[in-house]
């Protein structure tokens, strides 16, 4: 059902956001270059004598719940010390990693109480549950709200002015027409090139999976629940396919894609590479504060934008990130966690934890703004208009499914480092070289349909060879591809050393010379040492090639830091110049996660 203006309270919405590029990707936290995917930093218990609450949150406000956690930890509850340890996952891990059960190894700590950013995530746990024959963990189709903050559609201001905000109503079909127009911006006679979109991929992220949502509501041109029926509707599929069609890259993050914008307009660059990111409400002051991670304790520490974000309330209707606390209904979960996380619970709906939420940019349980939101601020206390509710649970994993065959289809060169060095052991029992193709086999799996897939090798030049790197696969559909891949990643040896600037360069231009608008063109690059080539040692020069004017016709550029002698600062440079991620795969034993996340751009 959909509303006017503040519907309040409810635990049925979620959102955030849907990004657009670049940059590189820091995983373990803070702003870098580099990411370790998985299971993110928690602060660890203040007692063994403690009833201990782990509690897994959604990225956005897990540094916040963190610091309320850390002035609440020592609570006596029923005469017993109490204490709260936060950990940071992604809300669609979270969701999967509960319906298959919970592996420590794999998901970090298992939770007693989990808090996405939206309740979508809740009702499609219920929907994973059921089909698998497994016992709700969630209970109440209405959970308590500890904050909210709305979907909106970020623009640079200079952009979005030109469309009209803030006295204009804008909304997706605004993206739809200028993601449609060859001209794009041009065509409102605007300097800024082709409309470029980027979204957060909405198996993992709550703003891929609303972002989604909104289009496929203002696809049906009504504000009602979306049906199953409208997502059968050819016309709706459309709509979805040509919005999709303007993404540069996926993500499974929106702090990723934020933090990679600051870092292009600290170089004067940020118009050059957004049209538009679809992020919570809350994202953009955080953007606009220097601070896109939204951790308090980094505040003040970068220079405001020169370009700033503003917020655009599609006008079709928009979703909620209602922060669900769900205290899991599952046999490790005890009467005395139960007992602690209830109350916990009622310091998070303090007065105290409002303020301290209200002091973060985000809207209380109620959706009611604070002083933070205004439109100096790039924002829009008396939007939204419309809120939308979350689709049903079988709905929401139509749209996953749909996603799946819609998006925008990517043609992804694979590059995997073979030098001697990839004969080291792992620290598994087997070799780094034999631990990263085993992980590169099972990660083929994650691409789609449409998706082209090829694989070079690269060490250095080695006997009568003239070049350094190696084409062991050509381009071809994944389905006819993987029997040819599976046989070439399985005979790669281990021989040389590490020709790193000539190989990245030299599979930068072979992508380059065949780019198309219509796919997602990227290099995967992994290696584990750093360049010692001395016929080319100019990291500068590849730098400047990885930089192209037109960045419509971009090739993002992925390198992954295999191993603790990986130049993690190096691929962090490359990554930033190419417009992609780079990610740190410092312990080979998380290659398989690492592969997981890089995919997600795809």
């Amino acid at each position: 059902m959909a509303t006017g203006t503040r519907r309040a309270p409810l635990i049925v919405a979620g959102v955030v956001g849907v990004a657009l590029i670049v940059g590189v990707k820091l995983i373990s936290g803070g702003g870098g270059g580099t990411s370790k995917p998985s299971a993110q930093a928690t602060d660890g218990p203040i007692s063994s004598d403690c009833t201990t609450v782990h509690l897994t949150a959604s990225s956005e406000k897990a540094a916040l719940l963190k610091e309320i956690a850390k002035g609440w930890n020592g609570t006596k509850v029923d005469g017993t010390c109490a204490q709260v340890v936060v950990t940071s996952k992604a809300s669609g891990g979270a969701a999967e990693a509960l319906a298959r059960g919970w592996d420590e190894s794999n998901d970090g700590p298992r939770p007693d109480v989990w808090s996405p950013a939206a309740s979508s995530w809740t009702n499609l746990l219920r929907q994973k549950t059921t089909a698998r024959d497994k016992p709700d963990l969630v209970g109440a189709d209405k959970l308590p709200s500890i904050a909210s903050t709305p979907l909106v559609i970020a623009m640079p201001k200079p952009m979005a002015i030109a469309l009209g905000w803030p006295r204009k109503a804008l909304g997706w079909g605004d993206v739809y027409k200028l993601a449609q127009n060859p001209q794009g911006w041009k065509s409102i006679g605007q300097p800024y090139g082709a409309f470029t979109l980027g979204k957060t991929n909405p198996n993992y992220s709550t703003s891929g999976l609303h972002a989604t949502i909104g289009t496929y509501v203002a696809a049906t041109g009504t504000s009602s629940d979306l049906t199953l029926a409208n997502l059968q509707d050819p016309k709706v599929q459309a709509y979805a396919r040509a919005v999709e069609g303007a993404v540069v890259h996926y993500g499974d993050t929106t702090l990723t894609f934020l933090s990679n914008l600051q870092k292009a307009d600290d170089r004067g660059a940020g118009l050059s590479y957004i049209s538009a990111v679809a992020v919570e409400e809350k994202s953009v002051w955080d953007y606009n504060q220097g601070n896109p991670s939204g951790d308090p304790t980094t505040l003040g520490k970068h220079a405001k934008p020169h370009t700033p974000l503003v917020a655009i309330y599609p006008k079709e209707g928009t979703l909620l990130s209602d922060s669900p606390y769900a205290i899991l209904k599952a046999d490790w979960v005890g009467d005395a966690v139960k007992r602690a996380a209830a109350a916990f619970l009622s310091e998070l709906q303090s007065d105290d934890a409002r303020k301290k939420f209200a002091a973060a940019a985000f809207r209380d349980g109620e959706d009611k703004p604070g002083s933070l939101i205004t439109q100096d601020n790039g924002l829009l206390p008396s939007e939204p208009r419309t809120v939308l509710a979350p689709p049903q649970p079988r709905v929401l994993a139509q749209v996953e499914q749909l996603w799946n065959e819609q998006r925008k289809p990517a043609r992804v060169l694979l590059v995997i480092d073979t030098s001697g060095s990839m004969s080291e052991d792992a620290g598994n029992g087997s070799s780094k070289l034999d631990t990263a193709k085993a992980a590169a086999l099972k990660a083929l799996d994650q691409f789609g349909p449409n998706d082209q897939v090829s694989l070079w090798s690269f060490s250095s030049k080695l006997g009568d060879d003239p070049t350094p790197y190696r084409e062991l696969v050509p381009f071809k559909v994944i389905g006819q591809n993987k029997g040819p891949l599976r046989t070439a990643l399985s005979t790669l040896s281990p021989e040389g050393g590490t020709a790193l600037y000539t190989s990245a360069g030299a599979a930068y231009d072979a992508m380059k010379s065949s780019v198309s608008p219509r796919t997602i063109s990227a290099v995967v690059f992994l290696t584990d040492g750093k360049n010692d080539d001395p016929s080319n040692n100019n990291l500068s020069a590849l730098l400047d090639r990885l930089s192209p004017e037109d960045t419509s016709k971009s090739v993002r550029v992925f390198p992954i830091g295999y191993g603790r002698d990986a130049d993690l600062t190096t691929l962090g440079k490359i990554a930033e110049a190419a417009r992609g991620l780079a990610y740190n795969a410092s312990d080979p034993a998380s290659i398989d996660k690492v592969f997981t996340s890089v995919l997600s751009n795809f």
